[in-house]
């Protein structure tokens, strides 16, 4: 007899979600600022400095963090395991 799928654990995703879209696409007039960088990095990204580099980065990291979150609650929902970070037994 299989398990029926566990529901996915949307609460895991607040936070990298709410970071995603602040942090993540600040400031956001006229563009946001991560659209702009991965444009110029797409364009060949000719000029780009060390501290352009460093921003894709930091406005980039939020955008990790969600989908290794992502994943993670995608991967507790389909399989037996629990939630990552989650207390099995007791003491």
């Amino acid at each position: 007899m299989t398990a029926a799928p566990r529901s996915l654990d949307l609460q895991r995703l607040a936070m990298p979600l709410l970071a995603s879209l602040t942090l993540g696409l600040a400031p956001f007039v006229p563009e946001p600022h991560l659209l702009g960088k991965l444009r110029w990095v797409a364009g060949g990204a000719k000029g780009m400095g060390l501290m352009d580099w460093g921003d894709l980065l930091m406005h980039g990291a939020p955008w990790v963090w969600l989908l290794v979150t992502a994943g993670l609650v995608l991967r507790d929902a389909t399989s037996g395991r629990p939630p990552a970070g989650s207390q099995q037994g007791g003491s």
